[in-house]
């Protein structure tokens, strides 16, 4: 089973994050090796801004480099990737799959079976772009995305693998203007049903930074990476998951 690399919240374009996460790249693919061993998940916010189009092609360039070296590698918008952050605009959710998925409509839940593995990606943006809800940085799954995951939950193709879901809101602390609106819907759908989830959106030095909720929602592994590549000098890890052994045994690798 491959091991799991947690990044989140890079603002690539922002100050040096960029250059942060250019290090996080040299480092991880000389220290992580073999890289097929390896799935990267990047929870969100991967550029600072999404109106401007050299922020993205510097994203992906690094993200390439990554894809290059062999590691597989797994991303899913956050509220920058999607606007300016505190705004947002439904055309950048196709330019989001254009440029990291290659083709114009991306889906979600995202499906990614890897090996003994199955890793679902949810939109947290997907009901944040209406007219009236688009302001601010709190996010909303929405029913049919809720619908369609515990589908995938309910499968039995999957019922003996591990399942990994990954988005960009925080789902258990409430921050005013910030929270996953629907994260009651969200729980009752993933309690006690999956083996790990991934996220990011705080990392403002807020109590909830970086924070590990393992155990939360009868989830072993639930884990808040911050922002990775330290935007304004805020928390941020670089996890690694070894789905075989017990988490005690996951570790910040601190790529910078």
């Amino acid at each position: 089973m491959k091991k799991i690399i947690h990044l989140s919240d890079l603002h690539i374009g922002f100050q040096d994050c960029g250059a942060k996460f250019r290090q996080i790249v040299s480092n991880l693919s000389f220290l992580k090796e073999p890289a097929g061993d390896y799935v990267i998940v990047i929870t969100g916010d991967i550029v600072d801004n999404a109106t401007d189009e050299t922020q993205k092609e510097e994203a992906l360039h690094s993200i390439n480099l990554l894809k290059e070296s062999g590691y597989t590698t797994l991303v899913i918008p956050g509220n920058h990737d999607y606007g300016t952050g505190s705004w947002g605009d439904p055309k950048y959710v196709k330019s989001f799959s254009e440029t990291y998925f290659g083709i114009d409509n991306q889906t979600y839940p995202k499906l990614d079976v890897i090996e003994e593995a199955v890793f679902i990606g949810l939109d947290s943006m997907a009901e944040e772009l209406h007219w009236y809800d688009r302001i601010f940085a709190d996010g909303e799954l929405g029913k049919n995305q809720l619908g369609n995951l515990k589908i995938i939950l309910d499968d039995p193709e999957f019922e003996n693998k591990k399942k990994i879901v990954y988005l960009h809101h925080h789902p258990f602390d409430f921050i005013l203007s910030l929270q996953l609106k629907d994260r009651d819907d969200l729980r009752n759908v993933i309690e006690n049903k999956i083996d790990v989830l991934l996220f990011g959106h705080y990392h403002d030095d807020t109590n909830s930074a970086g924070r590990i909720f393992n155990g939360k929602w009868g989830i072993p592994r639930a884990y808040n990476a911050g922002s990775s590549t330290h935007k304004r000098g805020n928390t941020g890890y670089h996890r690694v998951m070894d789905l075989t052994k017990d988490p005690r045994s996951d570790y910040d690798a601190k790529f910078i």
